[in-house]
């Protein structure tokens, strides 16, 4: 478990580092916004500066969502419990793992709630 805790922890510092950079990349294109007298949301020229914050506030949201279940999945971790499926209990197979390493739930029971 050493191997899933490091790498759930190295995913976490990413992610950390690229929740900075979007918070920094909205606070300048806010900042931005307060320095210009534009009309921006009537502009022929292309996106708007509210249409550049709103993105970055969604991607901002789902950095956090993702923080929030490596979170999660180093308490599994810690608790024992991970890499079972919260919903049936079966083992999360190791591909299902590999590729979302904060998974909560097997392939079977993901598929269902889709």
């Amino acid at each position: 478990m050493d191997d899933v805790r490091q790498r759930l922890q190295h995913e976490r510092e990413q992610t950390l580092e690229r929740l900075a950079s979007l918070t920094g990349d909205h606070e300048s294109i806010v900042a931005a916004s307060l320095d210009t007298n534009a009309d921006d949301e009537h502009d022929p020229e292309g996106a708007t500066i509210a249409f550049e914050r709103s993105q970055i506030g969604a991607l901002v949201r789902q950095v956090r969502h993702h923080l929030a279940e490596l979170d999660a999945a180093l308490a599994r971790v810690d608790a024992g419990t991970y890499g079972a499926c919260e919903a049936c209990g079966s083992a999360i197979g190791e591909a299902r793992l590999e590729a979302l390493p904060a998974a909560r739930t097997c392939i079977t029971c993901a598929s269902r709630r889709s």
